[in-house]
């Protein structure tokens, strides 16, 4: 016999917070919109690391999901392509770090609105590199 008290679990997702999250969304679809942020920075060769930071939006925070590991991977790839190229160049660069920011609205990946894409809806990256005047510049064209 089922306990009601027992909350229902599907794929391990407990569905009674699922659909209280949904009917909250449903009814002030403000809590919907939600920015991811991580912070990269770049150890040396192709080597990288990103600190994932808290968002704001419905939900839980236990962990990294799949959109910040998103924006992680593309952290790295931009952080490495970065270096890598300064490198052809002959621009050396002493420090480089990135932070990516993310908007993502949960009623287009929820399904609650045909009007609202699943994915992010914008992505912004800015990058603060330590190198000399003139290689900033050339790094910049």
């Amino acid at each position: 016999m089922n306990n009601p008290n027992t909350p229902q679990i599907v794929n391990g997702v407990n569905m009674d917070t699922l659909q209280e999250t949904v009917k909250a969304i449903r009814e002030n679809p403000d809590l919907a919109r939600s920015k991811f942020h991580i912070q990269n920075k770049w150890l040396g060769g192709g080597y990288n690391q990103s600190v994932i930071k808290s968002f704001y939006g419905a939900g839980q925070d236990q962990g990294p999901n799949p959109v910040e590991h998103l924006l992680h991977a593309l952290a790295s790839c931009l952080t490495s392509s970065i270096v890598y190229h300064a490198a052809l160049r002959g621009i050396v660069i002493e420090e480089l770090e990135s932070q990516l920011e993310g908007d993502l609205d949960l009623q287009g990946f929820m399904g609650l609105s045909q009007d609202i894409r699943k994915g992010y809806q914008s992505i912004r990256v800015k990058f603060q590199v330590k190198t000399d005047t003139e290689n900033l510049e050339r790094l910049k064209e």
